[in-house]
């Protein structure tokens, strides 16, 4: 019997895994001793691993695309990548995608590094000998296994949020559980994107739309990611890097207002539950990083690339395509760019999408005795700061009118 060795990649995963089945045709027919032979390998990058913040390392230690197409194939009649994500999705909804692989075969025997077979999943190995410490970091299930119970329940309705059905109207109310959740197990490959996409397919209504739209921007980012890779850490419009910005690294000021915001000590609620639900969960609401991302950096002039360092050390769902060009969408510079002018309220963002307050006080205890919409707003309140809540670093309204005028000067 030969062996085979399977590549681990961005695809943590046993079910619709192509390169699996290939590594178990390659070990050839089972001669008696327990089927074909795979040797699982996983290779710890350095380069990968350093940047890497305790989540990301937390969910890693416990043939194909991670995409359902693959970065680079949907071009317009040109032969040019797409720069605006609705002509790119009508097109990538076009093209199509394969259907989920078959199952793994039932003699697969995984071989350990001594050679010798083991039974069950793959073997462990131990972790990378600086295991991270999870500062307290409250993760949910992680593998496989957990992936398709989250998504078996989301598409059943069996979630608080009400699932794939209830999903356009609740997905951008970080108060209940109204997301997917799938994020994570998509950045390891726990889950293939096609699977979802598959058990979408013959689903209709707002909910199963918006949930595809959402796996296209996904995509979408990745193809801009593969066309113009120096847009991790370059503007993608290279006018926006003529914008005077706050330097952390000069000025006093500018660092006490990026530790801040860091450490969720704004003053302004919703921003503040963002950045400790990053810390306490490794996750953050996808309304939530707009508004944290748009305070950082039209009301802290803080440069956008500051914010998405910060994202990806803390995040275990961190996609550099993802992360880097949401944060340039926020900054004005990326594609499908949201207008530089169109500055997120902080409060009213909190008092429309946490209408109860039931998000702020979750994650900001300092508050958790103000009812309702006074969660938003402890300024207006008699004991709103009884508790030692921080008052504001600086006042969103004068910041939106510098921000406007700092775009004035580029704009000439």
């Amino acid at each position: 019997m030969a062996t085979s060795v399977l590549w681990f990649r961005r695809d943590l995963r046993l079910a619709d895994h192509p390169a699996l089945l290939a590594a178990h045709a390659a070990a050839g027919e089972d001669d008696g001793r327990g089927g074909p032979g795979v040797v699982p390998l996983f290779v710890v990058d350095p380069a990968l691993w350093e940047p890497a913040g305790p989540p990301r390392r937390a969910w890693l230690v416990r043939t194909g695309t991670c995409y359902a197409v693959g970065p680079g194939t949907v071009t317009n009649g040109s032969g040019d990548p797409y720069k605006v994500f609705t002509p790119f999705f009508k097109a990538w909804a076009r093209h199509g995608w394969p259907a989920p692989a078959a199952s793994p075969p039932k003699d697969l025997q995984w071989h350990g590094a001594s050679g010798g077979p083991t039974s069950g999943s793959a073997p462990a190995t131990d972790p990378p000998p600086d295991e991270p410490d999870l500062e307290g970091l409250e993760l949910p299930d992680i593998g496989e296994r957990a992936a398709l119970t989250r998504w078996h329940a989301f598409l059943a309705g069996e979630v608080d949020g009400g699932g794939v059905t209830e999903y356009a109207d609740r997905r951008d109310s970080p108060g209940v559980d109204g997301t997917t959740a799938m994020s994570a197990h998509l950045k390891y490959g726990e889950i293939h994107p096609r699977t979802m996409l598959a058990d979408l397919s013959h689903r209709r209504g707002p909910g199963a739309d918006s949930l595809r739209s959402e796996l296209g921007w996904r995509e979408f980012y990745a193809d801009v990611l593969w066309h113009r890779p120096a847009s991790a850490r370059e503007y993608l419009r290279p006018e926006y890097a003529g914008m005077r910005y706050a330097d952390p690294a000069r000025s006093t000021t500018a660092r006490e207002h990026l530790e801040a915001w860091q450490q969720g000590r704004t003053g302004y609620p919703f921003v503040d539950a963002g950045m400790r639900q990053l810390r306490a969960t490794g996750w953050v609401h996808n309304r939530v990083r707009m508004v944290v991302a748009s305070f950082l950096v039209k009301d802290l002039h803080v440069e956008w690339q500051h914010g998405a360092r910060w994202f990806m050390r803390w995040l275990r769902d961190g996609d550099l395509a993802s992360n880097q060009h949401g944060w340039q969408w926020v900054a004005g510079s990326g594609t499908d760019a949201a207008p530089y002018f169109r500055v997120f309220n902080p409060v009213s963002q909190g008092e429309k999408f946490d209408p109860d307050g039931t998000y702020v006080r979750r994650y900001v205890p300092e508050l958790a005795h103000l009812a309702g919409k006074a969660a938003h707003a402890p300024w207006d309140v008699l004991d709103g700061y009884a508790n030692g809540y921080p008052e504001r670093i600086v006042d969103h309204a004068a910041e939106r009118v510098e921000a406007l005028a700092r775009y004035a000067e580029i704009r000439g």
